[in-house]
């Protein structure tokens, strides 16, 4: 596209253009037209001259010898005194030389033959008569510049001649075109120069006029750049107070203006951005024209694109009739109806929980949101609360057992101690059923203290330590194990250190129940995962096994006190991990797969800010790296 300035400057130079062609059509076309008139005039005169003078010329035929009464005799003396009186040969011969433009002139007879002729060798034969130069002078400008840029042409003037009332002959003047042109073709050219200059000079002028008239706009534009860019105000109080001025002015007005808002805007993108990048369920804010213009980072994983992907579209493009949430959405929209709380499946087997609702101002719609919740923390938080509940219940149970249970297994004890002692030397063969009485009797002991250490409260000896040494403490206390059973410990650590706040030998017992769990499930050896990262804030750590995975069917009960798939299990290594991570408030789930191996995972909250990589530490890994 043209810049603004060319096109002042093309404005411009057209209608100077224009003005100039269109005076020096007029110029021309009145100079054409006099010069045309003045060529018919002289040459009209001319014609009347010489009719004027072959009328003296003829003398009174009564007082001669001819017969007057005879026109042949008649005709021929007029001719022979036409053709011999000197006076009017001069003037016909002097006419072609005075004007340039008369090409011939001549008198005929009435049947057109030549009684005098500027050209002597066309005197006595007929003269064909030529164009009247009357069409020239007549004729639009436009034909004249035809007739007269036309091949070279003559054009004829007459007057008839007369003797006694009756025509005697014609005086024929021959006008010639090519003089004309040469005198319009010179104005012509005169004009062109005069009109390329004029044209020229307009072409500067208006670069000036357009530079005068537009440089201030440049100015305007840096000043709006430089309040775009958020600069300092650029208008003194000494500036000009004029229409420049005043524009400069409101620029720096509205600069301010911009910036505070701008200032304003940044402020509260930062904060929804903060808050959006925090929340845990996917919003989604239509316009009122149904297109997004907010989108939290959830929603990318929910619906299998990037936010910069949706921001912009319409919720038709967004979303699809190819699945049941775009359906209901794309039908809730048409229809503006809420939708409160139904659950979809997207994203291939996740479930997600979803409301629209309709913003509304003074009973119009402005726009709606949509949010996604995904189910399963839902679910895992109820299932923990569940999970939570049954040990609390199981704990006062047990609590409420181990209290009454003690008591008479004490006195049992006591009194098959005194029984023991007094049937010792009466019947010494009732000693081994005695004995064996005694021993199944302390273990039942064993267990209820087991059932009374599980559910008594306990005080945590919090200390602040490097999750990467816990862990590979837990490793090393496990490594004997592991190697009895053919199965490789590998540590996945980061440089940085990853402080946690708990109680040492509880969480070193949480961690190694699991790791011990993992070791026996891999009865013919494989590799079991020890990693630690921080994520989101939270110290993560995992223990993968490469095992047959624990049976879909039984994942729900997999921390629940008693319960166990070996044969000599007791139940409590999981519930007692389960329990020492409420303890510390963190949490313990599980990703398992059968034939694949399980993954469990721990998470606990940050003691305190990240340190840098501890050397001593390094070391100490890369020692006991090399010991197993």
């Amino acid at each position: 596209m043209l810049r603004r300035k060319t096109i002042i400057v093309l404005v411009i130079t057209l209608m100077v253009a224009t003005m100039v062609t269109a005076f020096s059509y007029l110029y021309i076309s009145l100079i054409l037209r006099l010069r045309i008139a003045s060529v018919y005039d002289t040459a009209t005169s001319l014609t009347h001259q010489l009719a004027y003078a072959a009328g003296n010329t003829v003398p009174d035929f009564s007082s001669t010898k001819i017969n007057t009464s005879d026109p042949v005799a008649l005709k021929r003396a007029l001719t022979e005194y036409v053709q011999t009186d000197v006076d009017l040969n001069n003037l016909l011969q002097s006419d072609p030389g005075d004007w340039r433009y008369i090409y011939d002139v001549a008198i005929v007879d009435v049947n057109g033959r030549a009684l005098l002729h500027t050209n002597e060798s066309l005197v006595g034969k007929i003269i064909p008569p030529r164009l009247n130069f009357e069409q020239v002078v007549h004729a639009r400008f436009q034909d004249q510049i035809r007739l007269v840029f036309s091949p070279a042409t003559v054009y004829d003037i007459t007057y008839p001649l007369e003797l006694n009332g009756a025509p005697f002959g014609i005086v024929r003047i021959g006008v010639q075109t090519i003089f004309l042109r040469s005198e319009v073709q010179t104005r012509l050219i005169r004009s062109v120069y005069i009109s390329g200059t004029l044209i020229l000079v307009s072409l500067f002028l208006a670069a000036g006029i357009s530079n005068l008239a537009l440089g201030p706009l440049k100015e305007i534009s840096r000043n709006l750049d430089s309040v775009s860019a958020g600069e300092a105000d650029l208008y003194s109080p000494e500036a000009k107070h004029d229409e420049y001025g005043l524009v400069s002015l409101k620029i720096a007005n509205l600069g301010r203006q911009i910036r505070d808002s701008k200032e304003i805007f940044s402020a509260l993108k930062d904060n929804v951005d903060q808050l959006m990048s925090k929340l845990q369920d996917g919003l989604m804010l239509f316009a009122r024209d149904s297109r997004v213009v907010l989108v939290s980072a959830p929603v990318e994983g929910f619906l299998g694109r990037p936010r910069s992907e949706l921001l912009g579209r319409t919720v038709q493009e967004v979303f699809d009739r190819n699945s049941l949430l775009g359906t209901a959405l794309l039908d809730a929209f048409e229809r503006r109806h809420s939708i409160s709380q139904r659950e979809f499946d997207v994203a291939g087997e996740k479930r997600v929980q979803v409301s629209l609702d309709f913003v509304q101002e003074k009973s119009s719609q402005i726009g709606a949101l949509l949010i996604m919740r995904d189910t399963e923390p839902v679910r895992r938080i109820g299932d923990e609360i569940e999970m939570s509940r049954r040990l609390s219940a199981s704990s006062r149970v047990t609590r409420g057992v181990a209290h009454e249970v003690k008591n008479p297994i004490n006195a049992i004890v006591l009194h098959l101690q005194l029984l023991q002692n007094k049937l010792a030397h009466q019947e010494p063969d009732t000693r081994r059923h005695m004995d064996i009485i005694d021993s199944e009797i302390r273990r039942l002991d064993r267990v209820v203290q087991t059932l009374v250490d599980f559910t008594r409260p306990r005080d945590l000896h919090l200390e602040e330590v490097d999750l990467r040494r816990l862990l590979e403490d837990v490793a090393q206390l496990a490594a004997p194990d592991a190697e009895q059973h053919g199965v490789t410990i590998e540590r996945h650590m980061p440089d940085t250190r990853l402080p946690v706040r708990v109680d040492t030998d509880l969480m070193k017992q949480a961690v190694l129940n699991v790791v011990i769990n993992g070791v026996q499930a891999m009865p013919q050896g494989g590799v079991l995962t020890i990693s630690a990262r921080r994520e989101n804030g939270i110290m993560v750590a995992e223990v993968q096994d490469q095992g047959d995975g624990i049976p879909k069917d039984m994942h729900e009960k997999i921390f629940e006190l008693y319960f166990t798939t070996k044969r000599d299990g007791s139940g409590i290594g999981l519930a007692q991990t389960y329990q020492i991570l409420q303890w510390h408030y963190g949490s313990v789930d599980f990703e398992s797969a059968e034939t694949k191996g399980t993954v469990f995972r721990f998470q606990l909250p940050v003691a305190g800010p990240p340190l840098e990589p501890s050397s001593d530490y390094t070391h100490e890994k890369a020692v006991s790296n090399r010991g197993d």
